[in-house]
């Protein structure tokens, strides 16, 4: 992936709060109402962080009214950048130990 790319997405109006807000799975209409983001640009900016792999579908939920709603998660802790020689861009992904607790919950849970 292109680092002027990732740079230019992690920019974005509104894509640093969103990665901010999903450190636990939420759905994209619980974003746009937390955080008073119009709902047609609140999908567009999960579209382009989940294509730089910042954020990741978590899972498709059952909501009250038995509809399928799918909920978003965060793929990093953190994101630094380096201007010194070359544009640098480090991501740190989760941890693995998280992502294994994690998973384990959600199989507990849909059994």
């Amino acid at each position: 992936m292109a680092s002027a790319d990732l740079l230019q997405t992690l920019g974005n109006k509104y894509s640093a709060e969103i990665l901010d807000a999903t450190d636990e799975p939420v759905s994209a209409q619980e974003l746009s109402d937390e955080l008073g983001i119009p709902i047609a640009t609140c999908y567009r900016r999960i579209d382009e962080l989940t294509k730089h792999d910042l954020l990741e579908l978590h899972d498709n939920i059952l909501s009250d009214d038995r509809r399928r709603i799918k909920v978003y998660r965060r793929n990093v802790d953190e994101v630094s950048v380096d201007f010194e020689e070359d544009l640098t861009i480090n991501v740190e992904e989760r941890s693995e130990v998280t992502n294994k607790l994690d998973e384990a919950w959600r199989t507990l849970s849909d059994g």
